[in-house]
């Protein structure tokens, strides 16, 4: 098989991806004030929620988390390494902080304020405190938690990444944030990649930085909290762990941009490379966030369970208020 024949069957996809990038930088510059990555997403909303999604462009729509990760892989080029150090114990302490606590306080809500049974409760911590849907279909693997259980959660973990998008910017103006303070806030708090990086943008490109950067810290943690979930699981249910599954789910991106990061503060790299590759990353994330917001599906939040919806509202309002002041105490 040809490369041409191979990638046919993702061009529909594609040029749907490309066509709501296009529409969203040009309606971007026309308005003032717009960020084209938020733009981005709305358009993706929209026309998923209206028009939906052809049967024939999915596999290449499906490509917007392939755009994601290379584009924050690629963003590792725009790190200032110095910055970072300097912040870096306090924003590594609080990204541990809020995951300890957010875990052990995520399970304590579903299980005893709601009442929630079997594994839902930790695919509910670890989606609200790790890394979104990512964590939940992770921690489900190890745990072999139903399908159904899974797909509840991941529904919850997406209900809320929608309202975060939009509440947090917005927050984020209202309350008088600096960049750093509202990055590392959102990085925090939010629970999914994608829409942390589009808050952290929509607010400023430098608030977008440090929200993507914190949001890898704590995704970074996702192996040890899903060995530890296994390890409990097994010591109670005398079941063989699922460690092993666990490099399979990791996310491997981290390393790369890890490595994007070293290099571009090694000085290896001229200034118009680094342009190059930062603007190469805007246009992934752009196509990414296209895509986000075509996974949206209204629809489909409204049948999100209310227990589980209490659950995750009363964690994010506890760790969004505490990590707030935490921020803006100790930056």
């Amino acid at each position: 098989m040809s490369v041409v024949d191979a990638a046919r069957p993702y061009a529909p996809g594609l040029a749907l991806l490309v066509a709501g990038a296009v529409g969203a930088h040009l309606l971007a510059g026309a308005v003032d004030g717009l960020q084209p990555l938020v733009v981005a997403v709305a358009l993706g909303v929209v026309g998923g929620n209206t028009v939906g999604t052809p049967a024939a462009a999915e596999p290449g729509v499906d490509v917007d988390k392939l755009c994601l990760e290379t584009g924050i892989v690629l963003l590792g080029a725009a790190v200032v390494v110095d910055e970072f150090l300097a912040a870096g114990p306090t924003v590594l302490g609080l990204v541990l902080g809020t995951v300890a606590g957010g875990l052990l306080l995520a399970e304590l809500i579903a299980r005893l304020l709601f009442r929630l049974d079997g594994t839902t409760p930790s695919l509910l911590a670890a989606g609200t405190s790790i890394c979104g849907v990512s964590a939940v279909v992770a921690v489900g693997r190890v745990l072999d938690a139903r399908g159904a259980a899974i797909t509840f959660a991941a529904a919850t973990i997406l209900l809320f990444d929608a309202i975060t998008l939009v509440a947090f910017p917005l927050a984020g103006e209202w309350l008088g944030l600096t960049s750093r303070e509202f990055g590392v806030w959102a990085g925090l708090s939010m629970f999914s990649t994608g829409p942390v990086a589009a808050a952290g943008f929509a607010h400023s490109p430098e608030a977008g930085q440090w929200a993507t950067v914190t949001k890898l810290a704590r995704n970074s943690l996702l192996g040890g909290v899903a060995i530890a979930y296994s390890v409990a699981y097994t010591a109670r249910s005398a079941t063989e762990p699922g460690v092993r599954r666990l490099w399979a789910e990791f996310p491997k991106f981290l390393l790369g941009f890890l490595v994007v990061a070293a290099v571009a503060n090694s000085g290896l790299l001229s200034p118009a490379a680094l342009d190059s590759i930062g603007r190469i990353s805007d246009a992934l994330f752009t196509l990414a966030f296209v895509g986000l917001g075509l996974s949206i599906r209204l629809r489909e939040m409204r049948a999100v369970g209310g227990a589980a919806v209490g659950a995750v509202l009363i964690h994010l309002l506890v760790v969004s208020a505490v990590t707030l002041a935490a921020v803006r105490w100790l930056l």
